[in-house]
């Protein structure tokens, strides 16, 4: 089976799921006698979901002496949290493959130029005759918002430190590059267990508004629907809907809108040990008045958590997938470009049910 058919057929589902509700009078005659029992106290009136406060500055630094990872793997370490991605670990995510299903992870590169893509691909063929064709990629900004790609450790930086504390003065250069951290630490490819956490159809809806807040209330609300947690060595995937509400309401600049992991995430994903972080976008947008930047939770679980990042990921097809299939945990590989001195790589994630 090919992911592509599922895929083909999303923007056709969405258009049903938004037909059937959108004129529902048997809903409307329901809402009536539940307003009127409500009136007479025959049922009780439940509160929205509280959003937690945002979080302060004061409380962000002193997570970073609190819930830091340095050191925790040995002062020399380059892997964070992928040294809990063991062999056992990898045999056991292997076992999740019943049916053979594959499905990508990553956006289809793009070669023009768009309002969420201001950095596509350069592509164009060097060579075509009788005797075959050669053609000349190249990515002028790995880490933009136009290629699904993974964040190694010397992407960001804290005061002039990098994960497991280098001070990035002397290993960051514009000569050599990144002489420690670099993503020719991750070429042995990243196997382990995958679960994703589908927020957008845990609430019903095909795709999270912009400046949309997600709080571990949500993540465990998930949780508690799908039956599964994602723990040590795993990878924890995050759906908000970015590409359902693009093919909505056509190309949208991802950086002005938004919806995303709220900044109160970060000690619940210290406890959860997960090893990698796959998500459409990094952030929500637009932030209010008083909150963070929006790459704090980003680069605190890079930098902090030594948590790679897999950056600007499709999750549609394993969305429509997982959902065929009753279950939202599968066997995940991925294999950055062995690029010396890299900050990151151009990604191809593979989930396998």
């Amino acid at each position: 089976m090919n992911a592509r058919n599922w895929k083909a057929g999303r923007r056709g589902a969405e258009q049903r799921f938004i037909a059937r509700r959108t004129f529902a009078p048997r809903l409307f005659g329901a809402l009536a006698v539940f307003g009127f029992m409500v009136l007479l106290g025959a049922v009780p009136i439940v509160s929205a979901q509280e959003v937690p406060p945002l979080i302060t500055e004061a409380e962000y630094e002193r997570w970073q002496v609190e819930l830091s990872n340095w050191g925790r793997w040995g002062p020399d370490d380059e892997l964070g949290a992928l040294n809990l991605i063991t062999p056992a670990k990898r045999l056991a995510a292997t076992a999740l493959v019943r049916e053979g299903i594959t499905v990508s992870l990553a956006s289809t590169a793009q070669t023009e130029r768009t309002i969420d893509n201001p950095c596509p691909l350069e592509w164009e063929m060097a060579n075509a005759n009788r005797s075959g064709a050669t053609d000349r990629i190249a990515y002028r900004c790995i880490h933009g918002p136009g290629t699904t790609h993974i964040d190694g450790f010397a992407h960001r930086f804290f005061d002039g430190k990098m994960w497991n504390g280098y001070d990035v003065a002397d290993l960051v250069t514009m000569e050599e590059g990144a002489l420690k951290n670099d993503i020719l630490t991750l070429k042995n490819g990243i196997v382990t267990r995958g679960v994703l956490y589908d927020i957008p159809r845990l609430k019903g809806v095909p795709y999270l508004e912009p400046g949309t807040r997600i709080t571990v209330e949500d993540l465990e609300a998930w949780e508690a629907r799908i039956g599964v947690k994602v723990g040590p060595g795993d990878a924890f995937l995050l759906r908000w809907g970015r590409w359902a509400r693009q093919d909505a309401i056509g190309a949208f600049d991802t950086g002005a809108e938004a919806a995303g992991l709220d900044n109160s995430v970060i000690p619940w994903l210290k406890a959860r040990d997960v090893a990698l972080i796959g998500w459409e976008t990094p952030g929500y947008m637009p932030r209010p008045p008083g909150e963070l930047p929006r790459l704090a939770l980003h680069d605190f679980a890079l930098t902090m958590l030594g948590i790679h990042l897999l950056d600007r990921a499709d999750l549609d097809a394993l969305s429509e997938v997982a959902a065929a299939q009753g279950r939202w945990e599968f066997m995940l590989m991925l294999a950055p470009l062995p690029i010396p001195n890299g900050t990151g790589s151009p990604v191809n994630p593979i989930a396998i049910f």
